[in-house]
């Protein structure tokens, strides 16, 4: 493979999940993984701070998809709606080859404190960015605060799955279908 084809990023990733695999997150050395995708070691570092980062490369675009999907909801929507718009978007974007990396990146997740403690610190930001959102839309810090902390549990839920889950079901679906069991379980308080 040269080192100019395109897809760098994605690249790394298949590499760094290969390497993972086969021997573990902390014997992968970062020129291990550049070696495997075809790249150079400069290459990697242009573009991810340290190994841990390229198996979180999407973090930033989780934030946006789910800021953006909040921000252009109707604007008579209720905040239940919102939360729902906000769901939407952040499921909606994962295809496929998503479900497949979630097989394999899970359980290397949960063999390394490292990429937990990476993993707590993604789910924050998304948390964060669902919140702040909310707050702009119906001004309430408490209730924007509890809807998004439900609508993440719901999403990170959801995922895990679809992720076990062979049919045919999409993350939004089961994405909503545990969003609307805690809205169930709220009812009964």
């Amino acid at each position: 493979m040269s080192r100019w084809e395109p897809d760098a990023r994605g690249r790394l990733l298949r590499a760094a999940l290969e390497l993972f695999s086969e021997q573990g997150y902390d014997a992968t050395t970062t020129a291990q993984i550049a070696e495997r995708a075809g790249l150079t070691k400069t290459t990697l570092f242009r573009l991810f701070p340290d190994k841990r980062e390229i198996v979180f490369q999407g973090q930033g675009m989780l934030v946006e998809l789910v800021t953006t999907g909040i921000e252009d909801a109707p604007a008579e929507s209720p905040p239940a709606e919102l939360v729902v718009a906000g769901l939407r978007a952040l499921s909606g974007a994962h295809d496929q080859e998503n479900r497949e990396v979630g097989r394999t990146l899970d359980p290397i997740v949960a063999a390394s404190r490292e990429l937990r403690e990476r993993a707590v610190f993604k789910r924050s930001a998304i948390v964060s960015a669902f919140e702040q959102a909310l707050v702009r839309r119906i001004g309430d810090p408490r209730r924007a605060g509890v809807l998004a902390d439900m609508g993440v549990r719901a999403y990170y839920t959801g995922y895990e799955n679809w992720v076990a889950d062979d049919g045919q079901h999409s993350l939004t679906d089961h994405v909503l279908r545990e969003l609307a069991a805690y809205e169930d379980a709220v009812r009964q308080m």
